[in-house]
């Protein structure tokens, strides 16, 4: 073990993605995580790399910007690949695992590496000793104000999550199991509406009562696009949910024998298939209203709710102003930063970038040169894109084909282009860490 001593704070999926990353290195790596003294508004379980919004880390098929975005983590080692993998449950085409699982899973190689030292406290200030910041978007306290002293401003949006229901407090008579045109296996519940249920539905969600948001300045308040509360997508018109989360293509309902005019579905939330969440329904209306509302959802009039939809405050870094692309802060050559804070989104770009920035920082202590992926590959184009010249109005960004380079010749077939991008992806990485002997 080398006798340099690295900091990584937080132990989120990020954080435990860098640490890891960097004990393989070598490297003596202290794991700084304030659970349980303290935690913030979205989290709740003691382990480490907590899944708070969903349990479903996205597609699996090579083809899909999620499932190549964990073909090349998987590649590069990821620990989370490993433990997700592991802690799996049904889902049909998606990577959904055991939240309480895949969370113990990591906790425990984290625990067990004789490089790592899991430290709990709650971190006030920013070490001069190489450091990761992997403290998630809820980062908030002298931390925070560290971190804005180093880095000038923030900027913010709001994240919700969906409700979570117990399997055996749901109709059966009302609900059916089926994948989306018959893909995969049926792992996901069906709640069927016909057009007098929908409207019904639609018109007690967009006068339901909504949460304060204690904080919120209200002039600046904007929803992440990826994560917007169910009752905001439905003020956009009546059908905005008919054409997301509510969508009925490709499916049928077994005791009509036609497509339904929208489709609420569940999802398995644990391995055991005792409790399941509802898909797209990130919240902020209050407990009492969400029982009134979604309970008017075939199938759930007396459904018993282990979780309430939450709405909490997420902050990010003004990241192309601030970081490379190897995620390192520009100016403070030691210091790194990971995770949803440098505007990726999602569970596993977030953990991702902690894979990038911990092995990025070995290697500058190793005095190699970063690993600055080829665009062409989705860590690559992530990682550019947070670190790309700076705009008026940064977003967060997660996986999609959008933020590749565009393919030398025209595939009219989405699935066949979306292959031939995958194609792609996986030879120029693989090509550039043989080059690279990584």
């Amino acid at each position: 073990m080398r006798e340099q001593v690295v900091t990584v704070i937080g132990g989120g999926l990020a954080g435990c993605e860098a640490a890891w990353q960097l004990a393989q290195a070598g490297f003596s790596v202290r794991l700084l995580e304030m659970k349980p003294v303290q935690y913030t508004p979205a989290h709740h379980y003691a382990g480490l790399a907590e899944l708070v919004c969903s349990n479903s880390l996205k597609a699996k098929r090579l083809n899909s910007a999620a499932g190549l975005l964990k073909a090349e983590m998987t590649r590069l080692g990821s620990l989370l690949m490993q433990c997700a993998q592991k802690a799996a449950v049904p889902a049909g085409g998606a990577l959904a695992v055991d939240r309480k699982q895949f969370s113990d899973l990591a906790t425990e190689a984290i625990r067990s590496h004789p490089n790592i030292t899991l430290e709990t406290t709650v971190a006030e200030t920013l070490p001069d000793t190489p450091t990761v910041v992997a403290t998630g978007p809820l980062t908030d306290g002298k931390l925070a104000e560290a971190i804005e002293q180093r880095c000038g401003t923030r900027l913010s949006f709001y994240d919700a999550a969906a409700p979570i229901v117990s399997f055996e407090s749901l109709d059966p008579e009302k609900i059916f199991f089926a994948a989306r045109y018959g893909r995969g296996d049926a792992d996901y519940i069906n709640c069927p509406m016909n057009q007098a249920e929908y409207d019904a539905f639609y018109e007690a969600l967009i006068g339901a009562e909504r949460a304060t948001l204690h904080d919120c300045d209200k002039e600046t308040f904007r929803v992440y696009e990826g994560c917007m509360p169910i009752e905001v997508l439905a003020s956009r018109g009546k059908d905005t949910m008919r054409f997301g989360p509510l969508k009925p293509v490709g499916l049928t309902d077994p005791r009509t024998g036609h497509r339904p005019w929208a489709v609420v579905q569940l999802r398995k939330e644990n391995r055991a298939g005792t409790l399941y969440n509802l898909v797209g329904f990130q919240t902020n209306l209050k407990f009492p209203e969400q029982r009134r509302v979604f309970s008017m959802i075939p199938g759930l009039e007396h459904a018993e709710f282990h979780r309430y939809g939450v709405m909490h405050r997420n902050s990010f870094l003004d990241s192309p102003r601030l970081l490379e692309a190897d995620y390192s802060f520009r100016g403070a050559e030691m210091l790194y930063f990971a995770g949803q804070m440098t505007g990726v989104e999602g569970y596993m770009e977030s953990a991702a970038s902690g894979l990038l920035a911990g092995r990025n920082l070995a290697r500058r202590l190793q005095s190699k040169p970063p690993l600055i992926l080829p665009p062409e590959t989705m860590l690559g184009a992530l990682a550019a894109y947070i670190s790309s010249t700076p705009t008026a109005d940064f977003q967060p960004m997660g996986a999609n084909m959008g933020i590749l380079p565009e393919l030398p010749v025209r595939i009219r077939g989405k699935q066949e282009k979306y292959q031939a991008y995958a194609d792609r992806a996986m030879a120029a990485l693989e090509a550039y860490l043989q080059e690279n002997d990584v």
